[in-house]
């Protein structure tokens, strides 16, 4: 890792290194962030979807199914969700499991999507990096090495 920090800062200039060593942790964190945004979105996305092309939920139940993931989305496993709709009718608590389940797996799969998509991106820019003549090292990288 340090030798691509080495090589990501290398072409900056020696006023600024300090900026771009401090944005490349940032822009990472942001991915992470970015990534989990797209999931509880996918996930509150395909839960509601899934929810109103029920069979076995009533319009209001799937009313109450909206109403709860607009004002309190989040990633809750089968057991939480069992617990939650304990005074519910078992054919409701079922299909809800299962909307939950597959609900997650697919906000999952579009998540691990974003970081195989930036890594294939990063693989094609290796590519280009191959072909730019090597980076002189900035005269504070120089006094790094050497110090």
């Amino acid at each position: 890792m340090s030798q691509l920090n080495n090589y990501t800062l290398s072409r900056i200039s020696d006023e600024r290194v300090s900026e771009a060593a401090g944005l490349n942790p940032a822009a990472g964190s942001f991915g992470l962030a970015f990534a989990g945004a797209i999931m509880l979105a996918t996930l509150s996305l395909g839960f509601t979807s899934m929810a109103t092309a029920s069979t076995v939920l009533s319009p209001a139940q799937q009313q109450q199914v909206g109403h709860a993931l607009e004002t309190d989305a989040q990633i809750m496993s089968n057991t939480q969700l069992e617990q939650q709709l304990s005074s519910q009718p078992e054919m409701v608590q079922a299909e809800i499991i299962r909307i939950n389940t597959d609900a997650r797996h697919l906000a999952l799969q579009i998540a691990l999507l974003i970081p195989i998509l930036a890594g294939a991106a990063g693989l094609l820019n290796s590519f280009r990096m191959t072909r730019l003549p090597d980076p002189v090292p900035s005269a504070s990288a120089e006094g790094m090495v050497l110090g």
